[in-house]
């Protein structure tokens, strides 16, 4: 495959990558739902072997690199996620992987990206800049980035999710609700299925893709940005490959609050009998919390099943 910096993600790279993906993984169950007596579906990628959907970018982009750079190696930035896919890819490929993640991610997101044999390098959440962490590490030891959103190769592997749903429907989905963090998901549903409406859903204080939609600029989180349970879901930006692709394409975005968040994840235990972790239940919050409208040709990604266990056991309690 052809280098080229200035590449643009596209449909058929989608298609190519759900390709790739087909092989070496079954489909995520697309999953029936009621909400406020609405049929519509979810898909379950919480259940796939890295517990998020983020193993179709890394499987994508590691999987496309040339034998010279496969020999040099990968270096991603991650909450956990990312992390694992790219780890996992790795391993698969014999690739090896140096993982930038800030020093306050989710225990179990840190044991199992090291449990996949990549090697962590720790950052400061706030106050360092991961994507300058990375950039040192590249210069001194050689390797290629695979970013976590704002990457062709990862935007269409995340892309795969919209045409396994679309043949799971045997239509085209009306509608996806993403959780959406820098926007590779939802820039690749939107090029996966380019007659679908696209929501994208962010923690409050976080909605730097769905304010860059509405203004067709990138925008920067606050200097001061409120708390958020959603490690998942807290880029500073959006990347102009990313803006791209969405700005016209999706829906105004939305926010949701923790509370929301909660509902979501004790709705999923008790409904669908799956564990999420609160940024992959963010667009399912959404949905729930009337914020998003849904049909039943409406699907809501569930995109990460990675919870603290401790912390989701207090959720759940009664």
């Amino acid at each position: 495959m052809i280098r080229d910096a200035n590449r643009q993600p596209t449909a058929e790279g989608v298609r190519e990558a759900a390709r790739s993906i087909a092989a070496i993984l079954p489909p995520t169950p697309l999953l029936p739902v009621t909400i406020g007596g609405v049929h519509c579906w979810a898909k379950a990628e919480s259940l796939q072997p890295v517990g998020a959907f983020k193993i179709r970018g890394g499987w994508w982009r590691l999987s496309s690199m040339t034998p010279e750079e496969r020999a040099h190696g990968v270096v991603a930035v991650s909450s956990g996620n990312h992390a694992q896919g790219v780890a996992w890819a790795a391993k698969r490929l014999g690739i090896r992987a140096t993982i930038v993640m800030p020093r306050n991610a989710p225990q179990v997101k840190l044991d199992a990206t090291r449990a996949l044999g990549a090697e962590i390098v720790l950052y400061e959440r706030p106050g360092e800049d991961r994507d300058e962490v990375a950039a040192r590490l590249i210069e001194e030891r050689g390797g290629t980035l695979v970013h976590a959103f704002g990457d062709p190769w990862v935007i269409e592997g995340q892309g795969s999710a919209g045409i396994e749903a679309e043949a799971q429907l045997g239509q085209t989905p009306s509608r996806f609700i993403v959780c959406c963090g820098g926007g590779g998901l939802a820039a690749g549903l939107a090029l996966a299925c380019p007659e679908a409406a696209i929501h994208v859903v962010e923690p409050d204080g976080w909605d730097m893709v769905g304010q860059a939609i509405a203004t067709g600029d990138i925008v920067r989180v606050a200097d001061d940005p409120p708390s958020t349970i959603c490690d998942a879901l807290q880029p500073d930006a959006t990347k102009p490959v990313n803006l791209a692709v969405l700005k016209d394409r999706a829906a105004p975005g939305v926010t949701v609050t923790d509370e929301d968040v909660r509902n979501a994840q004790r709705f999923a235990y008790s409904d669908l009998r799956l564990v999420l972790e609160p940024g992959g239940a963010a667009a399912l919050a959404a949905a729930l919390a009337g914020k998003v409208p849904v049909d039943e040709g409406t699907v809501i990604m569930l995109t990460g099943g990675n919870a603290d266990p401790a912390r989701f056991a207090r959720t759940i309690a009664p």
